[in-house]
């Protein structure tokens, strides 16, 4: 199994090195629920090993304006027990979609395309990449060894 992702959204089975399934899928679901309400991911630190530590712990604190609905939804999409997590369970996806925090979303309509989308960013064109933050480019490191030239002589 391979280790590849953003630490705050890697599962615990990922990050524990079992088998794993779609039912990561759903732990990065709610991890991106919580940001997206709390405005930063439910498990953080300055390291990530720190980070993969309380993702495998379970515990999230949710903030205060957090509504019941809500942290029903959190509490049973970032369950470390994945035969216990929503969308991994025998109803499969209807777990998520029937929960209360969604009651309101008309699944049917925006399967549709019937609803628009709440923000729709500005774009220029091809290319525009306003919308994203900035960051320093780090330079590019050339070896001055050639440690795998078989390996990829055909390359």
């Amino acid at each position: 199994w391979t280790l590849c992702g953003t630490p705050e959204y890697l599962a615990p089975e990922i990050i524990l090195s079992k088998g794993y399934n779609k039912a990561v899928d759903w732990w990065a679901l709610g991890v991106l629920v919580y940001e997206m309400a709390a405005g930063y991911p439910p498990f953080f630190a300055d390291q990530p090993i720190q980070i993969y530590e309380k993702i495998v712990s379970g515990k999230v604190r949710f903030p205060s304006h957090f509504g019941s609905d809500l942290k029903d939804l959190l509490r049973n999409l970032l369950q470390v027990d994945l035969t216990k997590r929503y969308g991994n369970l025998k109803a499969g996806v209807n777990d998520i979609k029937n929960q209360k925090w969604f009651a309101s979303t008309d699944w049917i309509a925006i399967f549709q395309k019937k609803i628009e989308a709440p923000f729709i960013p500005r774009c220029k064109g091809p290319g525009d990449t306003s919308n994203f933050d900035d960051y320093e480019e780090e330079a590019l490191r050339i070896s001055s060894t050639e440690k795998c030239a078989k390996e990829f002589a055909e390359f």
